[in-house]
Formats: C-alpha cells, structure tokens, sequence
C-alpha cells in the first residue's frame, strides 16, 4: 500500500473528483482538520479486503484454524486426494 498523501477539508472538498481517482489507484487520502486525521478515503477494493480481514479475525474458528498453521499442525493435501 502507498503513503497516504494528506489533505485539509477545505482541499478536498475543492480537489474531490481527483482525489477518489488517487483512492481507485490504490493511493489512500487523509484527510485533516486543524491537524487531526478526520477522515480517510480508500478505494473499494481496499475496503472490501479489510472488513474481509475484520470477518476473519471475528471468527473464533478461522482464528483457531490460523494458529493449528503458525503452529505446524495443518496437513495440506493435493487436490486429487478430492478424486478419491
């Protein structure tokens, strides 16, 4: 992910249509007020990955399935072994 580059309301509100097209290619824009972060605007696809990352990490079983991994206890299989 690239560096966000940062904006005051006031720029975004007048840069806005050029912005979104910076947030569709991948770079996220943040957006300030008298120095504080306000707001953050990302592209679709980047939002969809992190509520996909938020569902995993709110799932007690991908959570357990993850750790029995890290931990070397998975067995992984070929997918023929589906064949039979």
């Amino acid at each position: 992910m690239r560096m966000a580059s940062t904006y005051s309301v006031t720029q975004a509100q007048s840069q806005l249509p050029g912005l979104i097209k910076k947030a569709e290619e991948g770079e996220p824009v943040r957006i300030r007020r008298r120095d504080k972060t306000v707001a953050l605007l990302v592209s679709r696809e980047r939002m969809e990955a992190i509520v996909e990352t938020m569902e995993v990490l709110a799932n007690p079983k991908a959570m357990k399935a993850i750790a029995a991994h890290r931990a070397g206890r998975t067995k992984f299989l070929p997918l023929s072994a589906l064949d039979e």
